[in-house]
């Protein structure tokens, strides 16, 4: 983003002037859900989210919005970057299309291949975070199954961490009720388990207090009575990214959390930011997340100012 920068809306941004976090937009709100039958242009959410108030937005790597094997030329990433800074709007992070390769059962050669495309668009466009997920549903399997699926998206993850660093681009791991390994004690053991210092967690408040309710865990179920908060004291020291939206802790059609409006759920997002104090406030973007949400339109302008209000609430703290 440039210095300074008018965005649609006559605000003023300027890096130099603002402090700790800035708020960025899932791109994939519009492209999800109630919206995947007709998803709006990357183009028309970038312009929303320019005139909605916030500072940036998260690339939804999904087609139609910016797939890293369509955008694979400087050429074809400096019209995007333009079309972006244009809007007086930064990039909080990429969230490439891996589905077909699950870190559980992919060989390293087979998933490196699309981490570098991935990392090569996240290069061009000067991105530093590229978050994943484990894109396996969760399923009981036997004890030696579980094992060699846990060792090879650990070592997967290693991997492409250690790949990505090479970029200055950091790995951020996103666990949900709908993918597999989503109860507290397997989310810690896999934090653990990848090697280096260029892999941490992405923390959804949605999905923090859906799993610590146990939505969609193999058994045994883990429940953590303090909810969020309690997941955000838990994953503390790993958490590198964060995602913001309400929750009442249940699922959007029995698959994964569901994401409400702020102010319409049980998050108590001051309490969060409480627990996660420095490591949270030291972050450079704060990502909304509407995904499924048929009224994001609507709903997401008051969404960039409640997460202003908070940022500025927790650095004045």
């Amino acid at each position: 983003m440039a210095l300074d920068s008018v965005r649609p809306d006559g605000v003023t941004a300027s890096s130099q002037d603002q402090q700790g976090p800035k708020t960025a937009f899932g791109s994939w709100a519009f492209a999800f859900g109630p919206f995947a039958s007709d998803p709006w242009s990357f183009q028309r959410v970038c312009q929303y989210v320019a005139e909605a108030g916030y500072d940036g937005i998260e690339i939804n790597g999904f087609r139609p919005h910016p797939h890293q094997d369509d955008f694979n030329s400087d050429e074809k990433t400096r019209r995007l970057r333009a079309q972006i800074d244009s809007l007086g709007l930064g990039i909080s992070a990429f969230a490439p299309d891996m589905t077909s390769a699950p870190p559980t059962t992919s060989s390293e050669a087979v998933y490196l291949r699309l981490v570098d495309g991935a990392r090569a668009f996240c290069e061009r466009m000067g991105i530093t975070t590229l978050r994943v997920d484990s894109v396996s549903p969760p399923v009981v399997l036997d004890n030696d199954d579980y094992e060699a699926r846990f060792a090879r998206m650990a070592a997967n993850f290693t991997a492409a961490a250690k790949r990505l660093a090479r970029s200055g681009v950091q790995l951020v791991w996103e666990f949900e009720p709908g993918f597999w390994l989503n109860s507290p004690s397997e989310v810690v053991r896999l934090l653990k388990a990848v090697e280096g210092d260029n892999f941490g967690v992405l923390f959804d408040t949605s999905h923090a207090l859906t799993s610590a309710r146990g939505k969609r865990q193999t058994p045994p179920v883990e429940l953590l009575e303090g909810g969020a908060v309690e997941y955000a004291r838990l994953l503390k020291p790993w958490v590198r990214h964060l995602h913001l939206i309400d929750s009442v802790g249940v699922l959007h059609d029995d698959e994964t959390s569901e994401h409400l409006p702020f102010g319409t759920g049980e998050v108590d997002f001051d309490a969060v930011m409480d627990e996660l104090g420095a490591t949270a406030t030291g972050l450079d973007w704060w990502t909304v997340d509407y995904c499924f949400w048929p009224d994001t339109e609507r709903d997401g302008v008051a969404g960039a100012q409640f997460v202003r209000d908070l940022a500025a609430r927790h650095r004045r703290a």
